[in-house]
């Protein structure tokens, strides 16, 4: 690893810790030759499938279009940085875990609304919102209300492991 500071070509690693959800490695690093202490995150390259649009079209996947809409989605609602950041990993390995080379846009919206019904109703309403184009305020009352039914449903195991999940996400 190069020192971001004097070019050197060689640093020595001081410190190794597991970071985020076990999907990073967070080293400290002390360059030899000007002795700066910097920090480096370690993450594999998985690759992700390519997206299939509505039109037919393909396109790579960006990640960042991705995590602007669920930040869209979450914008003022009481979750932290860390919470967002679990989230949008567990997003990011649902995805992988499908094991699909293309995937279409409807399944990766799909993903993105389970995973926000999860952990936080109306951002996921707000998400469902503009992916299924609400016209009007009965869609908004059909989809509250179907949320409604869910939840009745649940068994209190359920309801307990959702508590627990959300936990670790803390």
């Amino acid at each position: 690893m190069y020192c971001p500071f004097c070019q050197a070509e060689d640093t020595k690693v001081v410190d190794s810790r597991i970071f985020a959800d076990g999907s990073q490695i967070r080293r400290r690093r002390k360059c030899d030759v000007c002795n700066a202490r910097f920090t480096t995150f370690e993450v594999a390259d998985l690759a992700l499938p390519k997206i299939i649009k509505n039109d037919g079209k393909r396109q790579e996947f960006n990640g960042s279009k991705l995590k602007k809409g669920m930040l869209r989605a979450l914008e003022k609602r009481p979750l932290s940085a860390e919470k967002t950041d679990a989230l949008f990993s567990k997003i990011l390995s649902d995805i992988r875990v499908l094991g699909e080379r293309e995937i279409h846009s409807e399944k990766i919206g799909e993903i993105m609304m389970n995973a926000l019904k999860d952990v936080d109703q109306v951002a996921y309403v707000r998400f469902a919102s503009v992916y299924r184009d609400f016209q009007d305020i009965s869609d908004f009352s059909d989809e509250i209300k179907s949320l409604s039914k869910e939840d009745k449903k649940k068994s209190k195991k359920e309801i307990m492991h959702e508590i627990f999940l959300k936990r670790a996400i803390d």
